[in-house]
């Protein structure tokens, strides 16, 4: 235990990039090579490493007794592929797709994905899904922020306190913040500034649409 403790940040880097290569393995595998069966395997290894990170979270959490960095960047990991990375999956297995096809010469997109293709350049429907986006990063954001309130406070009154009198993001320092300690406020205080960023990019397709096709 003593080792992962130690190396828990290079076993997390190993093991994302360890899923990365098994994604592309699949395409390979399955839309290359043509073994569909075969390639459901590297589908499944995917799966286990995304099951062994979140174990190793638990793991290190058991052993310290304390949330840290460690445990929240793994979280947002484990959240994200189980939500939006289902989605980027499937324009992955579709971009891999149109490449290996022009490869090899064969059309191994359906007529759904050409149409797919063909909405996704259309600045409406662009606009749309980014307003999409940009509230379900809301409502992300939001929830987790409301869930670290009341981790790091004592009575709904003082996060109302907070929420009034925002002082305290000019002090700096998680002892002033409704944060419990300074990891959570850090990652929170740098998630903030995403959001606020991600947020007004997504919504600029919708208030510039003519700049949508960029």
């Amino acid at each position: 235990m003593d080792l992962i403790l130690t190396y828990q940040w290079e076993i997390f880097v190993a093991v994302e990039v360890l899923s990365l290569v098994t994604l592309f393995t699949f395409g390979i595998v399955r839309y290359l090579l043509s073994k569909r069966r075969q390639s459901l395997l590297f589908l499944l290894l995917f799966i286990v490493l995304l099951v062994l990170e979140a174990l190793l979270a638990i793991m290190i959490y058991r052993e310290t007794g304390e949330i840290s960095t460690f445990q929240i960047i793994i979280t947002i990991f484990v959240i994200y592929a189980c939500t939006f990375g289902i989605v980027d999956f499937m324009k992955l297995d579709r971009w891999m797709r149109q490449k290996i096809g022009l490869w090899r010469g064969v059309d191994l997109l359906t007529a759904k994905d050409h149409c797919i293709i063909k909405r996704n350049k259309d600045p409406k429907f662009i606009a749309k899904k980014y307003r999409w986006s940009a509230m379900v990063h809301f409502a992300v954001f939001a929830g987790l922020q409301a869930i670290f309130w009341l981790y790091g406070t004592d009575s709904l009154d003082e996060m109302l306190g907070y929420l009034t009198d925002l002082s305290w993001i000019d002090a700096g320092t998680a002892a002033e913040s409704p944060y419990a300690n300074e990891t959570i406020y850090s990652i929170s205080m740098v998630w903030g500034i995403v959001f606020i960023v991600d947020f007004i990019y997504s919504w600029s397709y919708t208030i510039f649409p003519s700049n949508s096709g960029r």
